[in-house]
């Protein structure tokens, strides 16, 4: 079978934690078709930066965002109402490449580009009720390493660290959002912009 510039890698590992299930694949694309992906998503998705409330405060997000996804995918947070724009072929792609490797079906996408190390994402869990109870989420990171931080909910000694590589995929599961939160912190020293994408499967209001 010829293969393709968008071929995924098949290996990965499992990453065992308490009340988690990780699975990560850090050469899901190969670094020639990260490089490429990670071009066409800077240039080609609409990029915003949103202001969100926490704790009763408004303020700009510390990154830029974006919101894809089949158009009844409606998803709020932190007091953001976001309406899907409907998939680009680009997303597309990525999205089937994903679920032909995971089983798992998605309808949406959150895209965060976090230009420099002053962008940062704080401690939250994906666990909105659109998502339902065991959510499934699987991240592909493009550009530059940055830690993925983990910090259980209950048992305040348990904390992880995950370096998400270019073109690197971990698709989290079973009770992680229930039992765990997780975190992009600011980086000391500057570093490479860096785009991660979440895909979701977003269960619509109207069921």
């Amino acid at each position: 079978m010829q293969s393709s510039l968008f071929d995924v890698a098949q290996t990965g590992e499992r990453i065992l934690l308490k009340d988690a299930q990780l699975d990560y694949h850090p050469n899901f694309y190969t670094q020639i078709a990260a490089d490429q992906l990670f071009d066409q998503l800077v240039q080609g998705i609409a990029w915003r930066q949103d202001a969100i409330t926490i704790a009763g405060i408004q303020r700009l997000q510390p990154r830029l965002s974006a919101w894809y996804g089949d158009a009844n995918a409606e998803y709020t947070y932190s007091g953001l109402r976001l309406t899907p724009i409907i998939w680009n072929q680009e997303l597309l792609t990525i999205k089937q490449a994903i679920e032909a490797h995971s089983g798992y079906r998605f309808n949406s996408v959150l895209l965060n580009y976090y230009r420099d190390q002053h962008d940062s994402m704080g401690w939250h869990s994906d666990d909105e009720p659109e998502l339902g109870r065991q959510p499934v989420i699987a991240s592909l990171s493009l550009g530059g390493i940055r830690e993925f931080i983990l910090k259980h909910k209950f048992d305040k000694q348990l904390r992880y660290k995950i370096p998400l590589t270019h073109g690197s995929l971990l698709i989290i599961s079973g009770n992680t959002q229930s039992h765990w939160q997780h975190a992009i912190a600011k980086e000391k020293h500057p570093c490479a912009a860096r785009i991660n994408l979440t895909f979701r499967q977003i269960i619509p209001k109207s069921l």
